[in-house]
Protein backbone atom coordinates (compact mmCIF):
# COMPACT_ATOMS: atom_id res chain seq x y z
CA UNK A 1 0.00 0.00 0.00
CA UNK A 2 1.41 3.12 -0.85
CA UNK A 3 2.37 5.55 2.32
CA UNK A 4 0.22 8.36 1.16
CA UNK A 5 -2.51 6.22 1.19
CA UNK A 6 -4.73 6.40 4.53
CA UNK A 7 -6.00 2.57 5.25
CA UNK A 8 -9.59 4.08 5.74
CA UNK A 9 -12.02 6.51 3.71
CA UNK A 10 -13.16 9.53 5.73
CA UNK A 11 -16.94 8.43 5.13
CA UNK A 12 -16.50 5.43 6.70
CA UNK A 13 -15.02 6.44 9.55
CA UNK A 14 -16.69 8.60 12.04
CA UNK A 15 -15.59 9.97 15.85
CA UNK A 16 -17.60 10.80 19.12
CA UNK A 17 -16.30 11.83 21.96
CA UNK A 18 -12.49 10.80 21.18
CA UNK A 19 -13.79 7.69 19.67
CA UNK A 20 -12.73 6.46 16.43
CA UNK A 21 -14.42 3.91 14.42
CA UNK A 22 -12.63 2.34 11.23
CA UNK A 23 -14.07 0.54 8.46
CA UNK A 24 -11.25 -0.49 6.16
CA UNK A 25 -11.51 -1.52 2.42
CA UNK A 26 -10.22 -5.26 3.41
CA UNK A 27 -13.95 -5.06 6.11
CA UNK A 28 -11.95 -5.14 9.00
CA UNK A 29 -13.05 -3.14 11.53
CA UNK A 30 -10.63 -0.90 14.11
CA UNK A 31 -12.17 1.26 17.01
CA UNK A 32 -9.84 3.36 19.07
CA UNK A 33 -10.84 4.41 22.24
CA UNK A 34 -8.49 7.22 23.85
CA UNK A 35 -7.56 7.15 27.53
CA UNK A 36 -4.54 9.56 28.02
CA UNK A 37 -4.87 8.83 31.91
CA UNK A 38 -4.02 5.47 31.65
CA UNK A 39 -0.96 3.45 32.65
CA UNK A 40 -1.92 0.79 30.14
CA UNK A 41 -3.54 0.00 26.45
CA UNK A 42 -5.66 -3.11 25.85
CA UNK A 43 -6.24 -4.78 22.64
CA UNK A 44 -9.49 -6.55 21.85
CA UNK A 45 -10.51 -8.97 19.37
CA UNK A 46 -13.84 -10.21 18.59
CA UNK A 47 -14.51 -12.72 16.68
CA UNK A 48 -18.40 -14.03 14.90
CA UNK A 49 -17.63 -17.87 16.32
CA UNK A 50 -19.31 -20.02 18.23
CA UNK A 51 -21.43 -22.76 19.76
CA UNK A 52 -24.34 -20.76 17.38
CA UNK A 53 -22.72 -21.57 14.35
CA UNK A 54 -21.54 -25.30 15.05
CA UNK A 55 -23.30 -28.45 14.27
CA UNK A 56 -24.60 -31.34 16.29
CA UNK A 57 -21.55 -33.20 14.80
CA UNK A 58 -18.84 -30.36 15.29
CA UNK A 59 -20.43 -28.95 18.69
CA UNK A 60 -17.54 -27.55 20.95
CA UNK A 61 -14.84 -26.98 17.82
CA UNK A 62 -15.03 -23.22 18.51
CA UNK A 63 -14.24 -23.61 22.25
CA UNK A 64 -11.37 -25.86 21.25
CA UNK A 65 -10.15 -23.90 18.67
CA UNK A 66 -10.00 -20.82 21.27
CA UNK A 67 -8.02 -23.28 23.01
CA UNK A 68 -5.09 -24.07 20.14
CA UNK A 69 -4.82 -20.79 19.56
CA UNK A 70 -2.37 -20.47 22.60
CA UNK A 71 -0.74 -23.54 21.09
CA UNK A 72 1.96 -21.18 19.31
CA UNK A 73 2.54 -20.03 15.76
CA UNK A 74 5.68 -19.91 13.25
CA UNK A 75 7.65 -17.01 15.23
CA UNK A 76 6.53 -18.66 18.56
CA UNK A 77 6.13 -22.66 18.13
CA UNK A 78 4.79 -23.59 21.05
CA UNK A 79 2.51 -22.88 24.00
CA UNK A 80 5.61 -21.66 26.43
CA UNK A 81 7.17 -19.81 24.07
CA UNK A 82 4.02 -17.95 23.01
CA UNK A 83 2.81 -16.80 26.24
CA UNK A 84 6.41 -15.97 26.78
CA UNK A 85 6.65 -13.31 24.22
CA UNK A 86 3.30 -12.20 25.79
CA UNK A 87 4.51 -11.84 29.35
CA UNK A 88 7.67 -10.05 27.81
CA UNK A 89 5.43 -7.61 26.33
CA UNK A 90 3.99 -7.29 29.81
CA UNK A 91 0.75 -8.97 28.91
CA UNK A 92 -1.05 -12.54 29.33
CA UNK A 93 -2.99 -13.39 26.52
CA UNK A 94 -6.75 -14.30 27.51
CA UNK A 95 -9.73 -15.39 25.55
CA UNK A 96 -13.08 -16.83 25.73
CA UNK A 97 -15.99 -18.54 24.09
CA UNK A 98 -19.41 -17.90 24.17
CA UNK A 99 -22.92 -18.85 22.35
CA UNK A 100 -22.27 -16.34 19.41
CA UNK A 101 -18.82 -14.55 19.43
CA UNK A 102 -15.37 -15.34 20.70
CA UNK A 103 -12.62 -12.42 22.55
CA UNK A 104 -8.83 -12.33 22.84
CA UNK A 105 -8.23 -10.01 24.60
CA UNK A 106 -4.42 -8.58 26.14
CA UNK A 107 -3.19 -5.44 27.93
CA UNK A 108 0.67 -3.81 28.21
CA UNK A 109 2.00 -0.81 28.86
CA UNK A 110 1.36 1.81 25.89
CA UNK A 111 5.10 1.80 25.10
CA UNK A 112 4.40 -2.48 23.91
CA UNK A 113 1.66 -1.88 21.79
CA UNK A 114 2.93 -2.17 18.70
CA UNK A 115 5.06 -5.38 19.56
CA UNK A 116 1.49 -6.79 21.41
CA UNK A 117 -0.57 -5.76 17.92
CA UNK A 118 1.87 -8.04 15.67
CA UNK A 119 1.80 -10.90 18.24
CA UNK A 120 -2.34 -10.90 18.51
CA UNK A 121 -2.74 -10.61 15.14
CA UNK A 122 -0.14 -14.02 14.42
CA UNK A 123 -2.13 -15.64 16.70
CA UNK A 124 -5.37 -14.94 14.54
CA UNK A 125 -3.63 -15.21 11.31
CA UNK A 126 -1.83 -18.13 11.52
CA UNK A 127 -1.91 -20.61 14.68
CA UNK A 128 0.41 -24.05 14.02
CA UNK A 129 -2.11 -25.97 15.83
CA UNK A 130 0.46 -27.77 18.01
CA UNK A 131 0.34 -30.47 20.66
CA UNK A 132 -3.39 -31.16 19.95
CA UNK A 133 -3.62 -34.34 21.72
CA UNK A 134 -1.94 -32.51 24.79
CA UNK A 135 -4.70 -29.45 24.32
CA UNK A 136 -7.42 -31.98 23.88
CA UNK A 137 -6.44 -33.96 27.09
CA UNK A 138 -6.88 -30.30 28.70
CA UNK A 139 -10.60 -29.85 27.26
CA UNK A 140 -11.86 -33.74 28.38
CA UNK A 141 -11.05 -32.46 32.00
CA UNK A 142 -13.15 -29.34 31.41
CA UNK A 143 -15.81 -31.26 29.92
CA UNK A 144 -15.95 -34.19 32.51
CA UNK A 145 -16.42 -31.55 35.18
CA UNK A 146 -20.06 -31.55 33.76
CA UNK A 147 -20.65 -35.58 33.86
CA UNK A 148 -21.31 -37.53 36.75
CA UNK A 149 -19.15 -41.38 37.42
CA UNK A 150 -21.66 -42.83 34.81
CA UNK A 151 -20.80 -40.13 32.16
CA UNK A 152 -24.33 -38.39 32.07
CA UNK A 153 -24.30 -34.64 31.72
CA UNK A 154 -25.42 -32.88 35.09
CA UNK A 155 -24.09 -29.52 34.20
CA UNK A 156 -27.46 -27.48 35.03
CA UNK A 157 -26.34 -24.54 32.79
CA UNK A 158 -25.87 -26.68 29.91
CA UNK A 159 -28.64 -28.84 30.68
CA UNK A 160 -30.53 -25.13 31.26
CA UNK A 161 -29.88 -24.18 27.65
CA UNK A 162 -30.33 -26.93 25.91
CA UNK A 163 -34.18 -26.66 27.81
CA UNK A 164 -34.54 -23.30 26.29
CA UNK A 165 -33.32 -23.54 23.06
CA UNK A 166 -34.24 -27.44 22.31
CA UNK A 167 -33.16 -28.84 19.10
CA UNK A 168 -31.39 -25.26 18.05
CA UNK A 169 -27.35 -24.97 17.97
CA UNK A 170 -27.86 -21.78 20.82
CA UNK A 171 -28.78 -24.88 23.48
CA UNK A 172 -25.41 -26.29 22.65
CA UNK A 173 -22.62 -26.85 25.24
CA UNK A 174 -20.17 -24.40 24.20
CA UNK A 175 -17.30 -27.00 24.97
CA UNK A 176 -19.42 -29.78 23.39
CA UNK A 177 -19.36 -33.38 24.38
CA UNK A 178 -16.48 -36.08 24.82
CA UNK A 179 -17.60 -37.88 21.39
CA UNK A 180 -17.21 -34.73 19.54
CA UNK A 181 -14.04 -33.45 21.18
CA UNK A 182 -12.56 -36.98 19.76
CA UNK A 183 -13.37 -35.73 16.47
CA UNK A 184 -11.13 -32.38 16.08
CA UNK A 185 -8.32 -32.62 13.48
CA UNK A 186 -5.86 -30.39 12.11
CA UNK A 187 -7.81 -30.51 9.25
CA UNK A 188 -11.41 -29.75 10.96
CA UNK A 189 -9.27 -26.58 13.40
CA UNK A 190 -7.66 -25.42 10.08
CA UNK A 191 -12.08 -25.08 8.12
CA UNK A 192 -13.31 -23.56 11.16
CA UNK A 193 -10.28 -20.85 11.67
CA UNK A 194 -10.44 -19.88 7.78
CA UNK A 195 -14.27 -19.76 7.99
CA UNK A 196 -14.05 -17.35 11.05
CA UNK A 197 -10.66 -15.64 11.51
CA UNK A 198 -11.74 -13.31 8.78
CA UNK A 199 -11.79 -9.62 8.12
CA UNK A 200 -15.16 -9.58 9.70
CA UNK A 201 -13.61 -9.18 13.25
CA UNK A 202 -13.46 -6.46 15.30
CA UNK A 203 -9.69 -5.24 16.73
CA UNK A 204 -10.30 -2.47 19.63
CA UNK A 205 -7.63 -0.67 21.09
CA UNK A 206 -8.75 1.36 24.43
CA UNK A 207 -5.95 3.29 26.33
CA UNK A 208 -2.90 5.36 26.40
CA UNK A 209 -2.02 5.20 23.02
CA UNK A 210 -0.80 7.48 19.70
CA UNK A 211 -2.70 7.75 17.37
CA UNK A 212 -0.84 8.24 14.69
CA UNK A 213 -0.21 5.28 11.85
CA UNK A 214 -2.11 2.93 14.74
CA UNK A 215 -4.47 2.07 11.99
CA UNK A 216 -2.25 1.89 9.41
CA UNK A 217 -0.24 -0.38 11.63
CA UNK A 218 -3.30 -2.44 12.74
CA UNK A 219 -4.13 -2.59 8.97
CA UNK A 220 -0.97 -4.07 8.20
CA UNK A 221 -0.61 -6.96 11.05
CA UNK A 222 -4.18 -8.13 10.76
CA UNK A 223 -4.17 -9.84 6.98
CA UNK A 224 -6.74 -11.81 7.00
CA UNK A 225 -9.35 -13.73 4.49
CA UNK A 226 -12.52 -12.36 3.51
CA UNK A 227 -15.34 -14.92 4.59
CA UNK A 228 -18.89 -14.57 4.49
CA UNK A 229 -20.90 -13.79 7.84
CA UNK A 230 -21.40 -17.39 9.56
CA UNK A 231 -25.28 -17.14 9.81
CA UNK A 232 -27.72 -19.45 12.26
CA UNK A 233 -31.51 -19.73 11.84
CA UNK A 234 -33.90 -18.49 14.59
CA UNK A 235 -34.77 -20.46 17.10
CA UNK A 236 -38.52 -21.84 17.02
CA UNK A 237 -40.76 -20.48 19.94
CA UNK A 238 -40.34 -22.65 23.11
CA UNK A 239 -42.65 -25.46 23.84
CA UNK A 240 -42.97 -24.58 27.44
CA UNK A 241 -43.16 -24.85 30.31
CA UNK A 242 -40.36 -27.09 29.47
CA UNK A 243 -39.87 -28.90 32.85
CA UNK A 244 -36.72 -31.14 33.72
CA UNK A 245 -35.37 -33.09 37.01
CA UNK A 246 -32.17 -34.85 36.64
CA UNK A 247 -31.38 -37.11 39.52
CA UNK A 248 -27.07 -36.83 41.41
CA UNK A 249 -26.59 -37.72 44.49
CA UNK A 250 -25.19 -34.77 45.87
CA UNK A 251 -25.68 -32.42 49.00
CA UNK A 252 -27.89 -29.54 47.19
CA UNK A 253 -30.23 -29.69 44.78
CA UNK A 254 -28.70 -27.10 41.33
CA UNK A 255 -31.76 -25.00 40.66
CA UNK A 256 -32.15 -23.46 37.34
CA UNK A 257 -35.05 -21.36 35.89
CA UNK A 258 -34.91 -19.36 32.35
CA UNK A 259 -37.25 -17.48 30.05
CA UNK A 260 -37.04 -16.71 26.47
CA UNK A 261 -35.94 -13.25 26.42
CA UNK A 262 -35.82 -10.22 23.78
CA UNK A 263 -32.47 -9.76 21.84
CA UNK A 264 -30.08 -7.07 21.42
CA UNK A 265 -32.93 -5.31 18.92
CA UNK A 266 -35.63 -6.24 20.43
CA UNK A 267 -37.69 -2.55 21.58
CA UNK A 268 -38.69 -4.34 25.25
CA UNK A 269 -34.23 -4.53 25.27
CA UNK A 270 -33.31 -2.05 27.50
CA UNK A 271 -36.64 -2.32 29.64
CA UNK A 272 -35.44 -6.31 30.24
CA UNK A 273 -31.70 -4.95 31.29
CA UNK A 274 -33.89 -2.31 33.84
CA UNK A 275 -35.94 -5.74 35.25
CA UNK A 276 -32.65 -7.67 35.52
CA UNK A 277 -31.12 -4.74 37.39
CA UNK A 278 -34.35 -4.70 39.86
CA UNK A 279 -34.47 -8.06 40.51
CA UNK A 280 -30.40 -8.32 41.11
CA UNK A 281 -27.91 -6.05 41.17
CA UNK A 282 -26.85 -5.86 44.66
CA UNK A 283 -27.72 -7.46 48.14
CA UNK A 284 -30.69 -5.36 48.34
CA UNK A 285 -32.40 -6.30 45.44
CA UNK A 286 -35.69 -8.45 45.39
CA UNK A 287 -34.03 -11.35 44.82
CA UNK A 288 -31.43 -11.88 47.23
CA UNK A 289 -33.05 -9.90 50.03
CA UNK A 290 -36.19 -12.16 49.90
CA UNK A 291 -34.40 -15.60 49.16
CA UNK A 292 -31.20 -15.14 51.50
CA UNK A 293 -31.87 -12.17 53.81
CA UNK A 294 -35.19 -12.52 54.77
CA UNK A 295 -35.77 -16.58 54.60
CA UNK A 296 -32.30 -18.17 54.65
CA UNK A 297 -33.13 -20.38 51.90
CA UNK A 298 -29.50 -20.64 50.59
CA UNK A 299 -26.11 -19.23 50.40
CA UNK A 300 -26.57 -17.12 47.44
CA UNK A 301 -29.05 -16.89 44.36
CA UNK A 302 -28.54 -14.91 40.82
CA UNK A 303 -29.82 -13.83 37.93
CA UNK A 304 -28.82 -12.89 35.07
CA UNK A 305 -30.57 -11.70 30.61
CA UNK A 306 -28.40 -12.44 27.62
CA UNK A 307 -29.55 -10.76 24.55
CA UNK A 308 -28.23 -12.31 21.12
CA UNK A 309 -29.25 -10.52 17.82
CA UNK A 310 -32.68 -12.22 17.68
CA UNK A 311 -33.60 -13.75 20.94
CA UNK A 312 -32.37 -13.73 24.17
CA UNK A 313 -32.13 -15.70 27.95
CA UNK A 314 -33.55 -14.54 31.12
CA UNK A 315 -32.25 -16.90 34.23
CA UNK A 316 -32.29 -17.55 37.78
CA UNK A 317 -29.69 -19.61 39.58
CA UNK A 318 -29.52 -21.48 42.71
CA UNK A 319 -27.88 -24.01 45.07
CA UNK A 320 -29.24 -25.09 48.05
CA UNK A 321 -30.68 -28.27 50.43
CA UNK A 322 -33.01 -30.52 48.77
CA UNK A 323 -35.69 -29.93 51.32
CA UNK A 324 -35.17 -25.83 50.58
CA UNK A 325 -35.60 -26.23 46.61
CA UNK A 326 -39.30 -26.12 46.53
CA UNK A 327 -39.54 -22.84 48.69
CA UNK A 328 -36.40 -21.23 46.54
CA UNK A 329 -38.36 -21.99 43.42
CA UNK A 330 -41.83 -20.25 44.59
CA UNK A 331 -39.84 -17.14 45.79
CA UNK A 332 -37.92 -16.85 42.56
CA UNK A 333 -42.11 -17.30 41.15
CA UNK A 334 -43.39 -15.03 43.27
CA UNK A 335 -41.24 -12.37 42.44
CA UNK A 336 -41.67 -12.80 38.54
CA UNK A 337 -45.00 -12.87 39.18
CA UNK A 338 -45.42 -9.20 41.33
CA UNK A 339 -43.21 -7.45 38.83
CA UNK A 340 -45.17 -9.08 35.59
CA UNK A 341 -48.55 -7.71 37.94
CA UNK A 342 -46.89 -4.81 39.59
CA UNK A 343 -43.99 -3.58 37.85
CA UNK A 344 -41.34 -2.14 39.69
CA UNK A 345 -41.34 0.86 42.82
CA UNK A 346 -40.09 4.04 41.33
CA UNK A 347 -37.34 4.01 44.00
CA UNK A 348 -36.17 0.14 43.05
CA UNK A 349 -35.64 2.05 39.16
CA UNK A 350 -33.91 5.41 40.70
CA UNK A 351 -31.51 3.09 42.81
CA UNK A 352 -30.71 0.65 39.27
CA UNK A 353 -30.65 3.63 37.27
CA UNK A 354 -27.46 5.35 39.52
CA UNK A 355 -25.44 2.39 40.12
CA UNK A 356 -25.65 1.43 36.37
CA UNK A 357 -24.54 5.30 35.69
CA UNK A 358 -21.35 4.33 38.34
CA UNK A 359 -20.82 1.63 36.50
CA UNK A 360 -20.85 2.32 33.24
CA UNK A 361 -18.53 5.41 34.20
CA UNK A 362 -16.05 3.59 36.12
CA UNK A 363 -15.39 1.89 33.08
CA UNK A 364 -12.83 4.90 31.91
CA UNK A 365 -10.86 3.35 35.09
CA UNK A 366 -10.67 0.22 32.89
CA UNK A 367 -9.03 -0.18 29.09
CA UNK A 368 -10.01 -3.96 29.50
CA UNK A 369 -13.25 -3.30 29.92
CA UNK A 370 -14.07 -0.36 27.86
CA UNK A 371 -12.61 -2.12 24.87
CA UNK A 372 -14.56 -4.96 25.44
CA UNK A 373 -17.64 -2.95 25.92
CA UNK A 374 -17.16 -1.40 22.38
CA UNK A 375 -15.65 -4.37 21.06
CA UNK A 376 -18.56 -5.72 21.25
CA UNK A 377 -21.07 -3.42 20.46
CA UNK A 378 -19.31 -2.67 17.44
CA UNK A 379 -19.44 -6.63 16.02
CA UNK A 380 -22.97 -6.82 17.33
CA UNK A 381 -23.68 -3.35 15.20
CA UNK A 382 -24.62 -1.73 17.57
CA UNK A 383 -22.11 1.01 17.68
CA UNK A 384 -23.42 2.53 20.91
CA UNK A 385 -20.84 4.56 23.58
CA UNK A 386 -21.37 3.95 27.32
CA UNK A 387 -22.83 7.00 27.74
CA UNK A 388 -25.37 6.19 25.20
CA UNK A 389 -26.49 3.03 27.05
CA UNK A 390 -27.21 5.25 29.88
CA UNK A 391 -29.34 7.63 28.08
CA UNK A 392 -30.84 4.63 26.32
CA UNK A 393 -31.53 3.22 30.07
CA UNK A 394 -32.63 6.56 31.54
CA UNK A 395 -35.36 6.70 29.03
CA UNK A 396 -36.94 4.02 29.62
CA UNK A 397 -40.69 4.05 32.45
CA UNK A 398 -41.57 2.49 34.87
CA UNK A 399 -44.69 1.15 32.51
CA UNK A 400 -42.26 -0.24 30.12
CA UNK A 401 -40.35 -2.03 32.73
CA UNK A 402 -43.47 -3.57 33.98
CA UNK A 403 -44.99 -4.11 30.22
CA UNK A 404 -41.54 -6.14 29.71
CA UNK A 405 -42.40 -8.18 32.71
CA UNK A 406 -45.47 -9.40 31.66
CA UNK A 407 -44.10 -10.38 28.21
CA UNK A 408 -41.31 -12.49 29.83
CA UNK A 409 -42.71 -13.84 32.72
CA UNK A 410 -44.77 -16.41 31.34
CA UNK A 411 -45.51 -20.29 31.95
CA UNK A 412 -45.40 -20.57 27.80
CA UNK A 413 -41.80 -19.18 27.74
CA UNK A 414 -40.63 -20.81 30.59
CA UNK A 415 -37.70 -23.50 31.04
CA UNK A 416 -37.05 -25.16 34.50
CA UNK A 417 -33.93 -27.72 35.16
CA UNK A 418 -33.23 -29.18 38.76
CA UNK A 419 -30.33 -31.63 39.64
CA UNK A 420 -29.88 -33.39 42.21
CA UNK A 421 -32.93 -35.50 44.60
CA UNK A 422 -36.12 -36.38 42.94
CA UNK A 423 -39.52 -37.44 44.14
CA UNK A 424 -43.33 -36.92 43.22
CA UNK A 425 -43.74 -34.65 45.78
CA UNK A 426 -40.60 -31.56 44.28
CA UNK A 427 -42.37 -32.55 40.72
CA UNK A 428 -45.99 -31.66 42.14
CA UNK A 429 -45.02 -28.52 44.16
CA UNK A 430 -42.69 -27.66 40.95
CA UNK A 431 -45.96 -28.31 38.43
CA UNK A 432 -47.63 -25.82 41.42
CA UNK A 433 -45.39 -22.94 41.49
CA UNK A 434 -45.12 -22.56 37.25
CA UNK A 435 -48.94 -22.81 37.20
CA UNK A 436 -48.59 -19.18 39.07
CA UNK A 437 -47.26 -17.92 35.58
CA UNK A 438 -50.21 -18.89 33.50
Amino acid sequence: MPKNRRPTRRSESSVEAGVERHRLPSGLRVVLVPLPHARSAAVTVHVRVGSRYESARDNGISHFLEHMLHRGTASHPSAHEQALAFERLGGTLAASTYADHGVLSVSVPPDALEGVVDLLSEVCRAPIFDAIETERGIVREEILEGLDARGRRVGPDDLLREAAFPRHSLGFPIAGSLQTLARFGRPALRRHHARHYSTGLVVTIAGQFQHRGLVTHVARAFKLPRARRPESPSPRPIPGPVIRQVRDETSQTALRLAFRAPGERDRDEPATELLLRVIDDGTSTRLYHRVCDERGLCYDVSALYESHEDVGLFDFAADCSHDNTPEVLEEIVGIARDLAHDGPREDELAKARARLAFQLDAMRDSPADLGAFYGFSELAGLSRSPAARLRELERVPRAAVQRAAARLFRADRLALVTVGETSRALARRVTRAVEQLA
